[in-house]
Formats: C-alpha cells, sequence, structure tokens
C-alpha cells in the first residue's frame, strides 16, 4: 500500500492533523512554521519561542508561563501521596471542580459511555470515515516524540488502517488528531470554562504516547479499547531527565515500561502510578503531570485541554 499526499501537504510533514477548509471536514495543514529553519539563525528561533510563551500565557490568564511551570511544580511537592488512582462516580461540573482543586489525578468509571461513538464499532472509521485525511506518527515516533523531526506520513483513514495491519514492530500511530468529523459524536462535559478543540488517538495494541508532561488541565476519554497509563506528579521532573518541547510541553526520555536505572539512575526516586482505563472511562490529570499511555487492544481516545490556570492554582491566579 503506497500513501498519497494530499493537497497542500508534504509526504512526510512535522505537524499533527488539524481541522481546515470547509465547516465539518478535516484537513490537513501544511509543514508547520515551526519545524522549518527559520530566517535569521538561533536568535530568531529564540524570539519565535518567546513570542510564543507569551501568547500562551496570555490565553491562560498568567503572567508568564514560566512562573505558572513553577507554580504547578511548588503546589505538587505540597501533595499528599497516592498509592493509586482514585476512583470517583456520578461526577457533575461543579463535583469535578471541587475535587479536581486537589491537584490529583482520579478516574471517574463509565462517564462517556453514553456517547454515541460508544456504541459504534472500530469498522466504522473505515466504513464511514475511510476517506477522511489523517496524519500518522511512522517510524521510532517514541524515540523522537519531542524532536522538530518526527517522521510524519500523510494518508487517507483507510490507508493508516491498512498500515497498521501490515506494520511489523512499533504500529504507526494516529495521535492528537482534530477530527471533525467524528466530534458530533462525542458530548463532552463543561468541566472548564474555556477548552480546547478535541483531540482523537487511534492505533492497535502497542501505540504508545511516551512520558511527558502538558502544563494544562487534561480530561482524558477512552472510547473503544483498554490503554495503560503511567502517571508521576509535577515536581518529579527533578527525577525525570526532562527537556522542553514548548512552554506547555515537556518531555522525558525515561521509560516507566521498561526502566533503565544505569542510563537514568535519578528516576528510581519517581513515584509512579499505573492506571488502566477502560472503553466508557475518563481520568483527569492534572497539569504538570507526567504520563506515558500504551495501548493494550485497537484502542480510540480522545482528549481536551483546558486553556486556563490549572483548577490547582485557581484560588492563587492573581499572584501568578
Amino acid at each position: 500500500m503506497t500513501s498519497r499526499p494530499l493537497p497542500g501537504t508534504a509526504p512526510s510533514a512535522s505537524s499533527d492533523a488539524t481541522p481546515a477548509g470547509k465547516p465539518g471536514a478535516s484537513r490537513l495543514p501544511p509543514l508547520e512554521a515551526s519545524r522549518v529553519a527559520a530566517p535569521g539563525g538561533a536568535d530568531a528561533a529564540a524570539a519565535k519561542a518567546e513570542a510564543r510563551a507569551r501568547r500562551d500565557a496570555q490565553v491562560r490568564g498568567v503572567a508568564s508561563m514560566q512562573e505558572m511551570r513553577d507554580a504547578i511544580r511548588a503546589a505538587s511537592r505540597a501533595l499528599p501521596a497516592l498509592d493509586a488512582v482514585p476512583r470517583v462516580r456520578g461526577m457533575n461540573a461543579a463535583t469535578f471542580r471541587e475535587r479536581a482543586r486537589q491537584g490529583l489525578p482520579f478516574l471517574v468509571p463509565g462517564a462517556i459511555a453514553r456517547w454515541p461513538i460508544c456504541a459504534l464499532q472500530p469498522a466504522v472509521l473505515r466504513e464511514r470515515f475511510g476517506d477522511v485525511p489523517v496524519r500518522a506518527r511512522v517510524g521510532d515516533y517514541i524515540g523522537t516524540a519531542f524532536a522538530a523531526d518526527r517522521a510524519m506520513q500523510d494518508m487517507t483513514m483507510r490507508e493508516y488502517l491498512d498500515l497498521a495491519d501490515a506494520t511489523e514492530g512499533l504500529p504507526p500511530y494516529l495521535g492528537n488528531l482534530e477530527l471533525r468529523e467524528l466530534n458530533s459524536l462525542c458530548h463532552w462535559p463543561t468541566y472548564f470554562e474555556k477548552m480546547g478543540p478535541p483531540r482523537f488517538w487511534i492505533g492497535p495494541a502497542g501505540t504508545v504516547t511516551p512520558l511527558h508532561s502538558d502544563f494544562d488541565d487534561n480530561i482524558f476519554a477512552q472510547v473503544w479499547g483498554r490503554k495503560r497509563i503511567f502517571l508521576a506528579p509535577a515536581h518529579h521532573d527533578a527525577f525525570l531527565y526532562t527537556r522542553e518541547a514548548n512552554p506547555v510541553l515537556f518531555g522525558s526520555p525515561f521509560d516507566p515500561e521498561a526502566p533503565d536505572y544505569e542510563r537514568y539512575p535519578l528516576a528510581r526516586q519517581a513515584s509512579m502510578l499505573e492506571v488502566l482505563v477502560e472503553p466508557g472511562d475518563m481520568l483527569y490529570i492534572p497539569a504538570g503531570w507526567y504520563h506515558q499511555v500504551r495501548a493494550l487492544t485497537f484502542s480510540l481516545s480522545s482528549n481536551r485541554w483546558a486553556r486556563g490556570v490549572p483548577l490547582a492554582l485557581s484560588a492563587n491566579a492573581p499572584g501568578l
């Protein structure tokens, strides 16, 4: 099977799919400017990064992203230790926010079980959405997860499913995609005042999102299949050899599923929680918490990030 580039895209591109063009349809964007060598070299790249950090801070209503990240880490140091991710049922928006202000992750079993997409079978991706353009993570997308030149390939949903079936070793992954065609099948709760668009994660068993931290509150919905997620508190970045990918994303080379303590000895001090998410479950991941996600079966997940001051810091927002 040979995948084809779509109009306005490169065969191997560098950003995940984003909807554009006519309403209700997904179209892949052109090569992301941030991954093209910036005119002017290092100084221009630094200026661009600084401008992004200012925009990100403005969107979240904070003085600076650095101050927000520092506040998250400071709040994390005061958190009680967890032996397991709590399971909490019957949450409305008010009870969700009250619980989330504690700054700890929790699982809401069956929270999305009534979404229309949950009543469908994975075959619908081929039958109804086979012509939808997607962008797949290919090659060693784990080792290059936070690199500017991570390999991506444009294709249709049908071509992706064929490729995933035929690939030996690490399967290609549809990760962090905006797919408008699926949005109407997902009924998101209004837990946050402002949220980013839904993102979709599709792939067979063995697809992985390596250990990283998003500095936004995150609600993660498991639609089909099962996933295993490892979690570590924000301040344990001191043990995880992290580096900044952008102002709201930090990655770690440490793999909690196959820990290499000779290479990463400080990681012995990191507390890791393991949780299994089942179809219909929703997981709350507080801003700053590190997490690694592996599909145990063919899986479709979706998530949304809040676009504001993290709930654990909401009482202190004016001082950020």
